[in-house]
Protein backbone atom coordinates (compact mmCIF):
# COMPACT_ATOMS: atom_id res chain seq x y z
CA UNK A 1 0.00 0.00 0.00
CA UNK A 2 1.42 2.97 -1.38
CA UNK A 3 0.48 6.70 1.25
CA UNK A 4 0.67 10.37 -0.16
CA UNK A 5 2.21 11.27 3.18
CA UNK A 6 2.56 9.82 7.21
CA UNK A 7 1.76 13.03 8.19
CA UNK A 8 -1.90 13.24 8.93
CA UNK A 9 -3.42 10.86 12.04
CA UNK A 10 -5.70 8.82 10.01
CA UNK A 11 -2.29 7.51 7.91
CA UNK A 12 -0.24 7.45 10.93
CA UNK A 13 -3.26 4.84 12.43
CA UNK A 14 -3.30 3.17 9.25
CA UNK A 15 0.96 2.82 9.19
CA UNK A 16 0.65 0.92 12.82
CA UNK A 17 -1.90 -2.22 11.60
CA UNK A 18 0.06 -2.56 8.34
CA UNK A 19 3.33 -2.16 6.50
CA UNK A 20 3.13 1.55 3.93
CA UNK A 21 5.09 2.90 1.87
CA UNK A 22 4.68 7.29 1.84
CA UNK A 23 5.68 9.01 -0.83
CA UNK A 24 6.71 11.58 1.56
CA UNK A 25 10.56 11.56 0.25
CA UNK A 26 9.07 12.58 -3.21
CA UNK A 27 8.34 15.77 -1.57
CA UNK A 28 11.70 15.96 -0.49
CA UNK A 29 13.39 15.70 -3.70
CA UNK A 30 10.84 17.72 -6.28
CA UNK A 31 11.37 21.31 -7.30
CA UNK A 32 7.85 21.94 -7.66
CA UNK A 33 4.66 20.57 -6.32
CA UNK A 34 3.68 19.45 -9.97
CA UNK A 35 6.31 17.21 -9.90
CA UNK A 36 5.55 16.19 -6.66
CA UNK A 37 2.51 14.66 -8.32
CA UNK A 38 4.01 13.25 -11.10
CA UNK A 39 6.40 11.45 -9.49
CA UNK A 40 3.51 9.83 -6.76
CA UNK A 41 1.70 8.72 -9.87
CA UNK A 42 4.63 7.54 -11.56
CA UNK A 43 5.39 5.65 -8.62
CA UNK A 44 1.83 4.22 -8.09
CA UNK A 45 1.22 3.04 -11.59
CA UNK A 46 4.98 1.46 -11.37
CA UNK A 47 3.11 -0.65 -8.30
CA UNK A 48 0.28 -1.57 -10.33
CA UNK A 49 2.58 -2.77 -13.49
CA UNK A 50 3.68 -5.73 -11.03
CA UNK A 51 0.41 -6.39 -9.49
CA UNK A 52 -2.63 -5.07 -7.69
CA UNK A 53 -1.60 -1.98 -6.00
CA UNK A 54 -3.32 0.50 -3.54
CA UNK A 55 -3.06 4.38 -3.19
CA UNK A 56 -4.34 5.67 0.24
CA UNK A 57 -5.20 9.78 0.73
CA UNK A 58 -6.27 11.18 3.76
CA UNK A 59 -10.38 12.33 3.10
CA UNK A 60 -11.63 11.97 -0.22
CA UNK A 61 -10.07 10.98 -3.24
CA UNK A 62 -11.89 13.23 -5.64
CA UNK A 63 -11.10 16.69 -3.16
CA UNK A 64 -8.14 18.05 -3.30
CA UNK A 65 -5.81 15.61 -4.69
CA UNK A 66 -4.25 16.10 -7.64
CA UNK A 67 -2.10 12.80 -7.71
CA UNK A 68 -4.90 10.95 -7.99
CA UNK A 69 -6.01 12.52 -11.48
CA UNK A 70 -2.27 11.54 -12.51
CA UNK A 71 -2.48 8.26 -11.23
CA UNK A 72 -5.62 8.33 -13.19
CA UNK A 73 -4.13 9.55 -16.61
CA UNK A 74 -0.68 7.82 -16.73
CA UNK A 75 -2.95 4.06 -15.75
CA UNK A 76 -5.37 4.78 -18.89
CA UNK A 77 -2.32 5.40 -20.98
CA UNK A 78 -0.36 2.17 -19.94
CA UNK A 79 -4.39 0.14 -19.73
CA UNK A 80 -4.45 -0.32 -16.37
CA UNK A 81 -7.95 -0.34 -14.84
CA UNK A 82 -8.19 1.91 -11.73
CA UNK A 83 -10.97 2.07 -9.11
CA UNK A 84 -11.56 4.86 -6.79
CA UNK A 85 -13.37 4.48 -3.80
CA UNK A 86 -15.13 7.98 -2.01
CA UNK A 87 -14.16 9.05 1.18
CA UNK A 88 -15.48 11.52 3.68
CA UNK A 89 -13.75 14.84 2.66
CA UNK A 90 -12.48 17.31 4.72
CA UNK A 91 -14.35 19.74 3.42
CA UNK A 92 -17.65 17.99 5.45
CA UNK A 93 -15.68 18.60 8.61
CA UNK A 94 -15.34 22.39 7.62
CA UNK A 95 -18.94 22.92 6.95
CA UNK A 96 -20.04 21.49 10.01
CA UNK A 97 -17.23 23.67 12.48
CA UNK A 98 -17.82 26.89 10.45
CA UNK A 99 -21.54 26.36 10.64
CA UNK A 100 -21.45 27.17 6.49
CA UNK A 101 -24.10 25.07 4.17
CA UNK A 102 -22.19 24.81 1.31
CA UNK A 103 -25.99 24.88 -0.68
CA UNK A 104 -27.32 27.75 1.20
CA UNK A 105 -24.45 29.79 1.46
CA UNK A 106 -23.40 29.29 -2.26
CA UNK A 107 -19.85 27.96 -1.07
CA UNK A 108 -16.86 28.83 -3.26
CA UNK A 109 -13.81 26.63 -2.76
CA UNK A 110 -10.41 28.24 -3.62
CA UNK A 111 -6.85 27.48 -3.42
CA UNK A 112 -4.79 29.65 -1.36
CA UNK A 113 -1.86 28.49 -3.22
CA UNK A 114 -3.30 29.49 -6.22
CA UNK A 115 -5.55 32.19 -5.13
CA UNK A 116 -7.93 33.55 -8.34
CA UNK A 117 -7.08 37.33 -9.21
CA UNK A 118 -9.26 39.17 -9.10
CA UNK A 119 -10.66 37.37 -6.10
CA UNK A 120 -14.87 37.50 -6.11
CA UNK A 121 -16.61 37.77 -2.93
CA UNK A 122 -20.03 36.48 -3.96
CA UNK A 123 -20.39 33.60 -1.93
CA UNK A 124 -18.92 32.11 1.43
CA UNK A 125 -15.34 31.73 0.52
CA UNK A 126 -13.49 27.91 1.81
CA UNK A 127 -9.92 28.78 1.55
CA UNK A 128 -7.81 25.87 1.22
CA UNK A 129 -4.38 24.69 1.71
CA UNK A 130 -3.05 27.50 4.09
CA UNK A 131 0.01 25.36 5.06
CA UNK A 132 2.49 28.02 5.25
CA UNK A 133 2.87 31.61 7.02
CA UNK A 134 3.94 32.99 3.39
CA UNK A 135 0.75 31.67 1.86
CA UNK A 136 -1.64 32.58 4.77
CA UNK A 137 0.12 36.19 4.40
CA UNK A 138 -0.65 36.56 0.53
CA UNK A 139 -4.05 35.22 1.66
CA UNK A 140 -4.61 38.01 4.04
CA UNK A 141 -3.39 40.84 1.30
CA UNK A 142 -5.74 39.13 -1.19
CA UNK A 143 -8.84 39.58 0.99
CA UNK A 144 -7.34 42.72 2.61
CA UNK A 145 -7.85 44.42 -1.07
CA UNK A 146 -11.11 44.59 -0.75
CA UNK A 147 -12.66 43.45 3.04
CA UNK A 148 -12.68 45.92 6.18
CA UNK A 149 -9.66 44.68 8.34
CA UNK A 150 -12.36 43.65 10.73
CA UNK A 151 -13.96 41.02 8.84
CA UNK A 152 -14.43 37.49 10.62
CA UNK A 153 -12.98 35.20 9.69
CA UNK A 154 -12.73 31.63 10.81
CA UNK A 155 -9.57 29.86 11.01
CA UNK A 156 -9.72 25.88 11.06
CA UNK A 157 -6.69 23.70 11.55
CA UNK A 158 -6.65 19.81 12.17
CA UNK A 159 -10.35 19.32 12.08
CA UNK A 160 -11.33 16.01 13.56
CA UNK A 161 -8.02 15.19 15.83
CA UNK A 162 -8.75 16.07 19.76
CA UNK A 163 -6.76 18.90 19.60
CA UNK A 164 -8.42 20.74 16.52
CA UNK A 165 -8.58 24.09 16.36
CA UNK A 166 -11.48 26.16 15.19
CA UNK A 167 -11.46 30.31 16.24
CA UNK A 168 -12.48 33.04 14.94
CA UNK A 169 -10.26 36.15 14.38
CA UNK A 170 -10.19 39.86 12.69
CA UNK A 171 -8.61 40.08 8.97
CA UNK A 172 -5.98 41.92 10.56
CA UNK A 173 -5.17 39.27 13.00
CA UNK A 174 -5.19 36.60 10.79
CA UNK A 175 -0.97 36.54 9.97
CA UNK A 176 -0.71 35.87 14.19
CA UNK A 177 -1.97 32.49 13.69
CA UNK A 178 0.60 29.54 12.76
CA UNK A 179 -0.78 27.42 9.58
CA UNK A 180 -0.10 23.59 8.81
CA UNK A 181 -0.75 21.18 6.50
CA UNK A 182 -4.64 21.25 7.64
CA UNK A 183 -5.30 24.69 7.84
CA UNK A 184 -8.56 26.32 6.05
CA UNK A 185 -10.07 29.56 6.61
CA UNK A 186 -13.70 30.35 6.07
CA UNK A 187 -15.07 33.74 5.17
CA UNK A 188 -18.56 34.54 4.98
CA UNK A 189 -18.22 38.69 4.09
CA UNK A 190 -21.71 39.18 2.32
CA UNK A 191 -20.93 40.35 -1.23
CA UNK A 192 -18.62 42.82 -2.27
CA UNK A 193 -16.26 44.19 -4.50
CA UNK A 194 -17.71 44.08 -7.90
CA UNK A 195 -20.58 41.86 -7.01
CA UNK A 196 -20.86 43.91 -3.68
CA UNK A 197 -21.55 46.91 -6.02
CA UNK A 198 -24.23 45.43 -8.56
CA UNK A 199 -25.93 44.13 -5.37
CA UNK A 200 -26.37 47.40 -3.41
CA UNK A 201 -27.16 49.71 -6.70
CA UNK A 202 -30.23 47.14 -7.00
CA UNK A 203 -31.03 47.54 -3.36
CA UNK A 204 -30.92 51.40 -3.72
CA UNK A 205 -32.86 51.22 -6.99
CA UNK A 206 -35.54 49.13 -5.13
CA UNK A 207 -35.58 51.35 -1.83
CA UNK A 208 -33.98 54.91 -2.15
CA UNK A 209 -36.12 57.62 -3.61
CA UNK A 210 -33.59 59.43 -5.77
CA UNK A 211 -32.48 56.04 -7.36
CA UNK A 212 -35.96 54.82 -8.19
CA UNK A 213 -36.76 58.31 -10.30
CA UNK A 214 -33.68 57.81 -12.25
CA UNK A 215 -33.75 56.74 -16.35
CA UNK A 216 -31.38 56.50 -18.83
CA UNK A 217 -31.34 59.91 -20.22
CA UNK A 218 -31.59 61.47 -16.23
CA UNK A 219 -28.06 59.65 -15.92
CA UNK A 220 -26.64 61.00 -19.02
CA UNK A 221 -25.07 64.23 -17.44
CA UNK A 222 -23.81 62.04 -14.27
CA UNK A 223 -21.95 59.65 -17.16
CA UNK A 224 -20.57 62.74 -18.96
CA UNK A 225 -19.79 64.24 -15.86
CA UNK A 226 -17.80 61.41 -14.07
CA UNK A 227 -16.18 60.62 -17.35
CA UNK A 228 -14.29 64.16 -17.37
CA UNK A 229 -13.34 63.77 -14.13
CA UNK A 230 -11.93 60.53 -14.50
CA UNK A 231 -9.73 61.95 -17.08
CA UNK A 232 -8.74 65.03 -14.86
CA UNK A 233 -7.69 62.37 -12.28
CA UNK A 234 -5.68 60.53 -14.61
CA UNK A 235 -3.97 63.45 -15.95
CA UNK A 236 -2.71 63.85 -12.39
CA UNK A 237 -0.22 60.80 -13.02
CA UNK A 238 2.95 61.12 -13.98
CA UNK A 239 2.99 61.08 -18.12
CA UNK A 240 4.90 57.49 -18.58
CA UNK A 241 2.91 55.68 -15.88
CA UNK A 242 1.69 53.08 -15.18
CA UNK A 243 5.85 53.26 -16.10
CA UNK A 244 8.16 54.85 -13.10
CA UNK A 245 7.94 55.23 -9.72
CA UNK A 246 3.92 55.43 -8.92
CA UNK A 247 2.58 58.16 -7.67
CA UNK A 248 0.16 56.77 -4.92
CA UNK A 249 -2.21 59.89 -4.00
CA UNK A 250 -2.36 60.41 -7.51
CA UNK A 251 -3.24 57.27 -7.48
CA UNK A 252 -5.82 57.11 -5.33
CA UNK A 253 -7.76 59.87 -6.59
CA UNK A 254 -8.11 57.61 -10.21
CA UNK A 255 -9.59 54.73 -7.99
CA UNK A 256 -12.16 57.25 -6.59
CA UNK A 257 -13.13 58.53 -10.12
CA UNK A 258 -13.06 55.05 -11.68
CA UNK A 259 -15.52 54.04 -9.08
CA UNK A 260 -18.10 56.43 -9.65
CA UNK A 261 -17.53 56.01 -13.31
CA UNK A 262 -17.85 52.35 -13.09
CA UNK A 263 -20.95 53.20 -10.94
CA UNK A 264 -22.42 54.76 -13.90
CA UNK A 265 -21.83 51.32 -15.86
CA UNK A 266 -23.17 49.30 -13.56
CA UNK A 267 -26.48 51.92 -13.20
CA UNK A 268 -27.26 51.80 -16.44
CA UNK A 269 -27.30 48.00 -16.76
CA UNK A 270 -29.14 48.08 -13.85
CA UNK A 271 -32.02 50.13 -15.39
CA UNK A 272 -31.98 47.49 -18.38
CA UNK A 273 -31.78 44.35 -16.85
CA UNK A 274 -35.63 45.70 -15.59
CA UNK A 275 -37.23 45.37 -18.78
CA UNK A 276 -35.06 42.31 -19.86
CA UNK A 277 -32.96 44.24 -22.39
CA UNK A 278 -29.69 43.32 -21.09
CA UNK A 279 -27.59 42.62 -17.58
CA UNK A 280 -24.21 43.70 -16.39
CA UNK A 281 -22.40 40.44 -16.62
CA UNK A 282 -24.08 40.53 -20.33
CA UNK A 283 -22.33 43.63 -20.74
CA UNK A 284 -18.90 42.28 -19.52
CA UNK A 285 -19.28 39.02 -21.91
CA UNK A 286 -20.09 40.79 -24.54
CA UNK A 287 -16.96 43.35 -24.35
CA UNK A 288 -14.56 39.88 -23.35
CA UNK A 289 -15.95 38.29 -27.08
CA UNK A 290 -15.09 41.61 -28.76
CA UNK A 291 -11.54 41.86 -27.70
CA UNK A 292 -11.18 37.98 -28.33
CA UNK A 293 -12.84 38.67 -32.01
CA UNK A 294 -10.67 41.72 -32.73
CA UNK A 295 -7.42 39.89 -31.13
CA UNK A 296 -7.14 37.05 -33.27
CA UNK A 297 -2.82 37.49 -33.52
CA UNK A 298 -3.44 36.87 -29.25
CA UNK A 299 -6.56 34.62 -29.70
CA UNK A 300 -6.09 33.40 -33.23
CA UNK A 301 -3.66 32.38 -36.04
CA UNK A 302 -3.19 35.90 -37.13
CA UNK A 303 0.38 37.50 -36.99
CA UNK A 304 0.99 41.16 -36.20
CA UNK A 305 4.25 42.00 -34.76
CA UNK A 306 3.65 46.07 -34.57
CA UNK A 307 0.85 48.04 -33.01
CA UNK A 308 0.14 49.82 -36.78
CA UNK A 309 -0.72 46.21 -38.02
CA UNK A 310 -2.96 45.36 -34.75
CA UNK A 311 -4.82 49.20 -35.41
CA UNK A 312 -5.52 48.07 -39.04
CA UNK A 313 -6.46 44.47 -37.98
CA UNK A 314 -9.02 45.79 -35.64
CA UNK A 315 -10.85 48.40 -37.73
CA UNK A 316 -10.83 45.99 -40.68
CA UNK A 317 -12.96 43.62 -38.03
CA UNK A 318 -14.60 46.36 -36.84
CA UNK A 319 -15.86 47.30 -40.14
CA UNK A 320 -16.91 43.85 -40.81
CA UNK A 321 -19.06 43.60 -37.40
CA UNK A 322 -20.92 46.50 -38.15
CA UNK A 323 -21.37 46.33 -41.88
CA UNK A 324 -19.65 49.64 -42.31
CA UNK A 325 -19.86 50.99 -45.71
CA UNK A 326 -17.06 53.83 -44.99
CA UNK A 327 -14.79 54.09 -42.29
CA UNK A 328 -15.91 57.21 -41.53
CA UNK A 329 -19.41 55.39 -40.08
CA UNK A 330 -20.13 54.92 -36.61
CA UNK A 331 -17.84 58.05 -35.16
CA UNK A 332 -20.58 59.76 -33.21
CA UNK A 333 -21.19 63.32 -34.45
CA UNK A 334 -21.64 64.04 -30.68
CA UNK A 335 -18.27 63.30 -29.93
CA UNK A 336 -15.92 66.81 -28.67
CA UNK A 337 -14.81 68.39 -32.44
CA UNK A 338 -11.20 67.61 -31.56
CA UNK A 339 -11.42 64.14 -30.87
CA UNK A 340 -13.94 63.26 -33.76
CA UNK A 341 -11.14 64.58 -36.02
CA UNK A 342 -8.39 62.65 -34.16
CA UNK A 343 -10.48 59.61 -34.68
CA UNK A 344 -11.47 60.20 -38.01
CA UNK A 345 -7.41 60.57 -39.27
CA UNK A 346 -7.05 57.34 -37.57
CA UNK A 347 -8.82 55.18 -39.42
CA UNK A 348 -7.66 57.04 -42.61
CA UNK A 349 -4.22 56.40 -41.34
CA UNK A 350 -5.48 52.47 -40.88
CA UNK A 351 -5.61 52.23 -44.94
CA UNK A 352 -2.53 54.17 -45.16
CA UNK A 353 -4.05 57.50 -45.82
CA UNK A 354 -1.47 59.50 -43.70
CA UNK A 355 2.10 61.18 -44.12
CA UNK A 356 4.77 59.31 -42.83
CA UNK A 357 6.26 61.89 -40.90
CA UNK A 358 5.39 65.01 -39.09
CA UNK A 359 7.23 67.69 -41.81
CA UNK A 360 4.72 67.93 -44.35
CA UNK A 361 2.32 67.80 -41.73
CA UNK A 362 3.64 70.85 -40.86
CA UNK A 363 3.82 72.17 -44.20
CA UNK A 364 0.27 71.51 -44.28
CA UNK A 365 -0.47 73.80 -40.88
CA UNK A 366 1.59 76.85 -42.81
CA UNK A 367 -0.42 76.45 -46.15
CA UNK A 368 -3.77 76.32 -44.13
CA UNK A 369 -2.72 79.00 -42.02
CA UNK A 370 -1.91 81.20 -45.37
CA UNK A 371 -5.34 80.49 -46.80
CA UNK A 372 -7.20 81.48 -43.66
CA UNK A 373 -4.97 84.81 -43.77
CA UNK A 374 -6.20 85.37 -47.40
CA UNK A 375 -10.09 84.46 -46.43
CA UNK A 376 -10.18 87.95 -45.26
CA UNK A 377 -12.98 89.22 -43.32
CA UNK A 378 -15.87 86.96 -44.59
CA UNK A 379 -17.43 85.22 -41.75
CA UNK A 380 -18.38 81.74 -43.58
CA UNK A 381 -14.75 81.73 -45.56
CA UNK A 382 -12.85 82.20 -42.73
CA UNK A 383 -14.70 79.86 -40.83
CA UNK A 384 -14.01 77.34 -42.89
CA UNK A 385 -10.58 77.59 -43.63
CA UNK A 386 -10.30 77.89 -39.71
CA UNK A 387 -11.70 74.57 -39.11
CA UNK A 388 -9.15 73.49 -41.99
CA UNK A 389 -6.60 74.63 -39.93
CA UNK A 390 -7.95 72.99 -36.55
CA UNK A 391 -8.29 69.88 -38.43
CA UNK A 392 -4.52 70.25 -39.72
CA UNK A 393 -2.90 71.17 -35.81
CA UNK A 394 -4.68 68.01 -34.09
CA UNK A 395 -3.19 66.06 -37.55
CA UNK A 396 -0.34 67.54 -36.60
CA UNK A 397 -0.41 66.88 -32.75
CA UNK A 398 -1.43 62.86 -33.92
CA UNK A 399 2.18 62.79 -35.74
CA UNK A 400 4.23 64.18 -32.75
CA UNK A 401 2.35 61.68 -30.44
CA UNK A 402 0.54 63.99 -28.39
CA UNK A 403 -3.29 64.01 -27.45
CA UNK A 404 -4.66 67.37 -28.86
CA UNK A 405 -7.47 67.35 -26.42
CA UNK A 406 -4.74 67.07 -23.92
CA UNK A 407 -2.59 69.27 -25.37
CA UNK A 408 -5.07 71.97 -25.53
CA UNK A 409 -6.75 71.00 -22.14
CA UNK A 410 -2.89 71.67 -20.39
CA UNK A 411 -2.79 75.08 -22.34
CA UNK A 412 -6.30 75.91 -20.72
CA UNK A 413 -4.58 75.20 -17.47
CA UNK A 414 -1.61 77.12 -18.31
CA UNK A 415 -3.87 80.29 -19.29
CA UNK A 416 -5.78 80.30 -16.14
CA UNK A 417 -2.68 80.47 -13.99
CA UNK A 418 -0.87 82.86 -15.68
CA UNK A 419 -4.21 84.89 -15.52
CA UNK A 420 -4.70 84.17 -11.81
CA UNK A 421 -0.91 85.57 -11.15
CA UNK A 422 -2.21 89.10 -13.30
CA UNK A 423 -4.90 89.29 -11.22
CA UNK A 424 -2.94 89.17 -8.24
CA UNK A 425 -0.50 91.40 -8.76
CA UNK A 426 -2.66 93.99 -10.26
CA UNK A 427 -4.51 93.46 -7.04
CA UNK A 428 -1.47 93.97 -5.00
CA UNK A 429 -0.83 97.22 -6.97
CA UNK A 430 -4.10 99.32 -6.44
CA UNK A 431 -5.00 99.06 -9.70
CA UNK A 432 -7.94 96.86 -11.37
CA UNK A 433 -6.49 94.99 -13.87
CA UNK A 434 -9.03 96.46 -16.37
CA UNK A 435 -7.47 99.77 -15.80
CA UNK A 436 -3.92 98.90 -17.05
CA UNK A 437 -2.97 99.34 -20.74
CA UNK A 438 -2.45 95.96 -22.99
CA UNK A 439 0.83 97.02 -23.10
CA UNK A 440 1.20 96.78 -19.07
CA UNK A 441 -0.96 93.73 -19.69
CA UNK A 442 1.57 91.84 -21.54
CA UNK A 443 4.23 93.16 -19.19
CA UNK A 444 2.08 91.34 -16.68
CA UNK A 445 1.97 88.21 -18.75
CA UNK A 446 5.46 87.69 -19.19
CA UNK A 447 6.17 88.52 -15.67
CA UNK A 448 3.78 85.18 -14.80
CA UNK A 449 5.48 83.48 -17.18
CA UNK A 450 8.36 83.73 -15.57
CA UNK A 451 7.21 83.08 -12.30
CA UNK A 452 6.09 79.90 -13.87
CA UNK A 453 9.05 78.42 -14.97
CA UNK A 454 10.68 79.57 -11.79
CA UNK A 455 8.21 77.17 -10.17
Amino acid sequence: MIIRTIDHPAAAELAAIRPVVSCDDLYDRADAIDDVYRMIAERVVAAAEQGPAVYAVPGSAVVGERAVAAVRRQAQDRGISVRVYSGESFLDLVYLAAGVDPITHSVKIVNARDLPDPLIFDAALVITQVDRREVLADVAAGLGRVLDDDTAVVVLDRLGDDDETVITLPLREVTSFEPGPRTTLVVDAGPAGWYGLVTTNRVLRRECPWDRTQTHHSLLSHLIEEAYETVDAMRALPREAPGGDPDFGAYAAVEEELGDLLLQVVFHATLAREVGAFDVEEVAEMVRRKLVRRHPHVFGDVVAEDPATVISNWEAIKGDEKQRTSLMDDIPRAMPAIMRADKMQRRARSVGFDWADPGPVLDKVREEIAELAAAGSDPVASGAELGDVLFAVVNLARHLGVDPELALAGANDRFASRFRVMEEVATDSGRALADHTLDELDELWELAKRREAAE
